[in-house]
C-alpha cells in the first residue's frame, strides 16, 4: 500500500456524507443498480439500501441474493468495493433500518403534491427512494415517504431512466451540500473512518495477492 493510495482513502472518507443515502425498490436491470452505485460513490454516499421483493421473480433475479446474479458484475464490482449494501426483502424492515439513521425519506413519484427537485432541501438528513423501472414505487413503499418530488422536464417523454434520475438528484444534493460547506468537514465518526480504512486496505492487499 503506497502512501498516496492510503492518503486517497482518507481523502474520500473525509468527504463521506453520513446523512445522505439512496433506497432502491425492486430495480429490474442490474446495470441500473450498478450505475446508481457509481453515482452514490461519486457524491460521497457510503451506503445504499436495496429492496428485492417477490415481484422480481419474473426477471430472473433471485430475491435472496440479487447481487450474485448481476449481469453487470464488472461494472458493479468497482463501486461495490467502496459502498456498503444493505439488502432487504421486506419494505417494513428496510424502512425501519433507514429511519434509525435518517430523518426523512423522499420518494420520486408523480403526484399532485410532488415538489420540484430544486425546491428540496437536500442538505438535511435524507434518504432518497427510487422505484422499479416498469411500475415505479409500490403503495407500501410510498406510505413510508415524508414527501414526493419530481425532476422538471419539458420534453414529450415525462420520465427518466432510473439511474439517470438518481444521478440528476444526487448531483443537486452535491451542489447544495458543497455550497453549504458539508464536504469541508468529516461527517462520519473517527471509529467508522478507521474501520473502513482498514477494510479497504485489506481488500487492496487481497486483490493484489490474487493478481486482480
Amino acid at each position: 500500500m503506497t502512501p498516496e493510495r492510503k492518503a486517497r482513502f482518507a481523502e474520500v472518507l473525509d468527504r463521506r456524507q453520513a446523512n445522505l443515502t439512496v433506497i432502491l425498490e425492486d430495480i429490474i436491470d442490474q446495470h441500473n443498480i450498478s450505475a446508481v452505485m457509481r453515482s452514490c460513490d461519486s457524491v460521497g454516499i457510503g451506503e445504499i439500501y436495496i429492496i428485492t421483493s417477490d415481484r422480481l421473480k419474473y426477471c430472473k433475479i433471485r430475491p435472496e441474493h440479487p447481487l450474485q446474479s448481476w449481469k453487470g458484475k464488472k461494472i458493479s464490482a468497482s463501486a461495490n468495493k467502496w459502498i456498503q449494501i444493505h439488502l432487504f426483502q421486506s419494505i417494513q424492515e428496510c424502512m425501519t433500518a433507514v429511519r434509525a439513521k435518517y430523518d426523512s425519506i423522499f420518494s420520486t413519484h408523480l403526484s399532485e403534491d410532488a415538489k420540484d427537485l430544486y425546491d428540496l432541501d437536500l442538505t438535511q438528513s435524507i434518504a432518497l427512494l427510487f422505484g422499479n423501472e416498469r411500475d415505479g414505487l409500490t403503495q407500501e413503499a410510498l406510505s413510508h415517504a415524508d414527501g414526493n418530488f419530481c425532476i422538471p422536464q419539458v420534453g414529450m417523454i415525462k420520465s427518466l431512466n432510473i439511474s439517470v434520475a438518481c444521478a440528476v438528484t444526487l448531483y443537486e444534493a452535491y451542489r447544495q451540500r458543497k455550497a453549504a460547506g458539508l464536504y469541508d468537514t468529516m461527517s462520519i465518526d473517527s471509529a467508522e473512518k478507521q474501520a473502513t480504512m482498514d477494510a479497504w486496505i485489506l481488500r487492496d492487499f487481497e486483490s493484489k495477492r490474487k493478481g486482480r
